[in-house]
C-alpha cells in the first residue's frame, strides 16, 4: 500500500459496506481498485468472488494487467469484465428460465437495424430504421419493454415505434437471439423475478466494484442493486463532473439515489490529480465551477504550476489546423531530445471537424491515426464476410449463422427463420446442423426449405474449396468468385440509400479480401510477435486467425503517431500535450438543430445540456498533462457556406490570465527557427 495517499488508503481499507469513491480525473481510481482488490483478498475473500465492472474492454484489460502486477497468479480468478460480459455469463447460465438458450445469438447494431426494417415491412429507409433503434435503446435503458413503451407513449409517433418494438421483440425470441441492451436488461430481469438466480448470485459475488459509475443508466443501477442484496459490499467509483455519456441514457440520478438507497453508504473523495500541471487543474476547476454540485470537490496538483493554458484564435478551420501543426513543430523544436509524435493529441467535439486537421498533418509529413471512429473490422461489409468465414470453420455458431444466411437474403424470412430457430431448440441443434435434420420438412414451408437446403448446400461446398485453396493468387480468385456466387456487391448497393455511401463499403470488401489474400500467400503473419513472412496457408487457415484482429489493433494503437480524437473517445486517456480545438458556440457547447431528435432524446432542460457540455469541456482539458491550447476559429463552414462564430462561453469561464494565454503558435515557431538559424551561424565563430 505504500505510496498510496491517506484518502487513496480509506478507500482501499474500508471494506464493511457501501463505500462511493469520488474520483477526479487523475486522480489514481484504477490504482485504488486494483489496490482494493489486493486487500479485500488479504482480508480472506476469495478472488473469484471478486467482480470488478467496468465500462470498455480495454479498461477491463488493463485492470486485469495491473491486478496481475500487484497480486500474480490470483488476478486471473478475479472476474473483472464490462457489465455486457457480466450480462453475458449471467444469460448464459441462468436463461433458460427466460426461454433462452446457452449458444444465443447476440445481435450488432447492423444485425438490429435490419431486423427493424423488416419488423416495418421493407420499405423504411436506414436513417428512420436508426432513429426507431435509438428510441428502442434508450427506452431499455430505463427497464421498459414493448408493453410499458405502449403504455408510456405521449403521442402517436411514439405509440407506432412502440408497436414496431412488440415486432422485434418478438423476432428477437423467434431467433434466439438478443442485442446489446439486452444483456442489462435480461439479468436485470431475472434477478427481480427469480429468487433462486438472485440467491446464486448474491452467494457467488462476495464484493461488487464499479468503475466509471456515473456513466451508468437506470437498468444497470437495478441490476447493481439485486447483484448486492441487503449487505450492499460493493465500492463505486466515479466522478460526477466527468458524466458526459447523458445522450446513451447514463444518468447522474444513480449518484443522487446512493445515499438514499443505501443509508450507511461512506464517501470518500480523491482530489489529488497526478496527471496535470497546476494551471491546467486551475482552469478545469473554473470551468466546471458553475455546475451545480453533488458531492463538491476541488482538484489539486503537486506538479508545479507548469506553462501557462493557450488561446489560439484563428481565421477559420483550415487556419486553426495550420496553427495546431505548428503548435505540435513548435513543441517539438523547443524540446531536446524531441517529444516523440504520440505525446500530442488533437480534440474536438464531433467526427467532421477531424478532416481540416488531416489535411495539414498529412502535408506536414506528420503521422497520425483518428481514434474513436469504426474500427475497419467492425464495419458492416466486413462483419458479414467474417460472418461466413466463422461458419465454414464452426458450423455451430449460431449468430454467423444468422448473419451469413441474411447477408445476402436468399428467400429465406423471418418466419423460416423462427421456425428454424424453434426447431433445433427442441432438438438441440445449432440452426446449421438442422438444415440436414429429416423431420425439418414437416415444420418448415417448401420455398423456405429449398432456401435453407440450398444455403447449406452452399456453406459445405465453399468450406471445401476453401479449406483446398492455397496462395494469395487463389485465395483472390476463390474470393472474387465466391463474392459474384453470392451477389454481394448487388447486395451491399440494394442496402444504401446513398450510392456514394455503398462504393465505400464494397471498396472496404475488396480491401479486406485483399488482406486475406496476402496472410494465404505467406506475406504477412498475425500470429508472431512482429508482422514476418511465414509459410503460404490455407484460406480456410487463414480465417481462423480473425479471432487475432483485436490483437493487430492493439498493436496498431502503440504506433508513433499524433491522435485525433473526439471528447467523448478521449475519456480515461491522457496525453503531455493537448490542442483543444473548435471551441466555438454552438459547437461546444453544442447547439441542438431543432430536427436533431436523435440528439434531442438527451433532455429538452436547456440548463441540464449545458452542464453536460460544460462537463465535456472539463474532461477535454484534463486530458493534458503538461501543456494545453485552446482554439476556436471566427469563421467556419456550414454546408456550402461560411458562417461568423464566437469563442464559446467556456473560454471565459477557464479565467485565464490575458497576458499569458494568447499564443500565435507559426510566431513562436518563427522564432525558435530564428535562434536555431543565429545559433548556427554563431558556430564556426565560436570554433575559431
Amino acid at each position: 500500500m505504500s505510496g498510496l495517499n491517506l484518502a487513496q488508503l480509506q478507500a482501499v481499507h474500508y471494506t464493511e459496506g457501501p463505500c462511493l469513491v469520488l474520483a477526479g480525473a487523475g486522480s489514481g481510481k484504477t490504482r485504488v481498485i486494483t489496490h482494493k482488490i489486493a486487500r479485500l483478498i488479504e482480508t480472506g475473500l476469495q478472488p473469484r468472488r471478486i467482480a470488478a465492472i467496468t465500462f470498455t474492454n480495454k479498461a477491463a484489460a488493463e485492470m486485469r494487467e495491473r491486478a496481475a502486477g500487484l497480486i500474480g497468479r490470483q488476478a486471473k480468478e478475479v472476474l473483472v469484465c464490462t457489465f455486457h460480459a457480466l450480462g453475458v455469463r449471467m444469460v448464459r447460465e441462468d436463461g433458460h428460465v427466460l426461454g433462452l438458450k446457452p449458444s444465443f445469438s447476440i445481435l450488432d447494431q447492423d444485425d438490429v437495424t435490419g431486423i427493424l426494417k423488416d419488423c416495418a415491412g421493407g420499405t423504411t429507409d436506414l436513417a428512420t430504421a436508426r432513429q426507431w433503434q435509438w428510441t428502442i435503446s434508450n427506452w431499455k435503458n430505463q427497464g421498459w419493454d414493448a408493453r410499458k413503451a405502449l403504455a408510456m407513449a405521449q403521442d402517436d409517433h411514439e405509440r407506432s415505434i412502440a408497436l414496431i418494438m412488440q415486432r422485434y421483440e418478438e423476432r428477437l425470441s423467434a431467433y434466439q437471439s438478443v442485442d446489446f441492451d439486452d444483456l442489462i436488461g435480461m439479468p436485470m430481469r431475472l434477478l427481480r423475478h427469480h429468487p433462486e438466480v438472485r440467491e446464486k448470485w448474491q452467494r457467488l459475488l462476495g464484493h461488487v466494484l464499479v468503475d466509471e459509475y456515473q456513466d451508468t443508466n437506470a437498468t444497470q443501477y437495478e441490476l447493481l442493486k439485486f447483484l448486492v442484496g441487503e449487505r450492499a459490499r460493493f465500492t463505486a467509483v466515479g466522478d460526477d463532473d466527468q458524466s458526459i455519456y447523458g445522450w446513451r441514457g447514463a444518468t447522474l440520478d444513480n449518484l443522487k439515489k446512493l445515499p438514499v438507497d443505501f443509508p450507511q453508504l461512506k464517501v470518500i473523495k480523491l482530489e489529488q490529480n497526478y496527471r496535470s500541471t497546476s494551471a491546467i487543474l486551475r482552469a478545469a476547476n473554473n470551468v466546471i465551477g458553475p455546475n451545480p454540485k453533488l458531492f463538491p470537490k476541488t482538484l489539486f496538483s503537486e506538479l508545479g504550476e507548469g506553462e501557462p493554458v493557450r488561446i489560439v484564435d484563428c481565421d477559420n478551420e483550415e487556419h486553426e489546423a495550420e496553427r495546431a501543426v505548428a503548435r505540435i513543430q513548435g513543441l517539438r523544436a523547443a524540446a531536446n531530445p524531441p517529444p516523440a509524435w504520440k505525446n500530442f493529441a488533437i480534440l474536438y467535439r464531433a467526427n467532421h471537424q477531424a478532416k481540416p486537421f488531416e489535411k495539414a498533418l498529412r502535408r506536414a509529413n506528420i503521422p497520425y491515426k483518428v481514434s474513436g471512429g469504426t474500427s475497419f473490422f467492425d464495419r458492416a461489409g466486413i462483419r458479414d464476410l467474417c460472418a461466413w468465414f466463422r461458419l465454414w470453420i464452426n458450423n455451430d455458431d449460431d449468430p454467423a449463422f444468422l448473419r451469413a444466411i441474411t447477408s445476402p437474403r436468399r428467400g429465406v424470412g423471418h418466419t423460416t427463420l423462427g421456425a428454424l430457430g424453434e426447431f433445433a431448440t427442441q432438438h438441440k441443434q445449432s440452426m446449421f446442423g438442422a438444415l440436414f435434420n429429416a423431420m425439418l420438412p414437416a415444420v418448415v414451408p417448401k420455398r423456405g426449405l429449398e432456401g435453407l437446403l440450398e444455403f447449406g448446400r452452399q456453406i459445405n461446398d465453399l468450406e471445401y474449396r476453401a479449406r483446398r485453396t492455397h496462395g494469395a493468387e487463389d485465395a483472390r480468385a476463390f474470393l472474387a468468385d465466391w463474392l459474384k456466387e453470392i451477389g454481394y456487391e448487388q447486395h451491399i448497393y440494394d442496402g444504401e440509400d446513398s450510392e456514394k455511401v455503398a462504393a465505400a463499403r464494397w471498396s472496404n470488401v475488396l480491401e479486406f479480401c485483399d488482406w486475406m489474400a496476402q496472410r494465404a500467400g505467406g506475406q504477412i503473419d498475425d500470429t508472431a510477435a512482429t508482422t514476418t513472412v511465414a509459410p503460404t496457408k490455407s484460406l480456410l487457415e487463414v480465417a481462423q486467425t480473425i479471432a487475432l484482429l483485436s490483437t493487430i489493433s492493439e498493436r496498431e494503437q502503440e504506433q508513433d503517431m499524433v491522435v485525433l480524437s473526439t471528447l467523448h473517445a478521449s475519456k480515461g486517456l491522457e496525453w503531455p500535450h493537448v490542442i483543444l480545438a473548435g471551441v466555438t458556440e454552438g459547437m461546444l457547447p453544442f447547439k441542438l438543430d431543432d430536427d436533431e431528435g436523435r440528439q434531442q432524446k438527451v433532455t429538452d432542460d436547456v440548463a441540464a445540456r449545458l452542464q453536460e457540455e460544460r462537463r465535456l469541456m472539463y474532461v477535454g482539458i484534463t486530458r493534458a498533462q503538461r501543456s494545453l491550447a485552446v482554439s476556436w476559429t471566427k469563421k467556419r463552414k456550414k454546408g456550402r457556406e461560411m458562417v461568423a462564430c464566437q469563442p464559446s462561453r467556456f473560454i471565459a469561464e477557464m479565467k485565464l490570465d490575458a497576458a499569458t494565454s494568447r499564443e500565435d503558435p507559426r510566431e513562436k515557431l518563427r522564432q525558435l527557427r530564428a535562434e536555431f538559424a543565429a545559433k548556427a551561424q554563431a558556430a564556426p565563430h565560436t570554433a575559431s
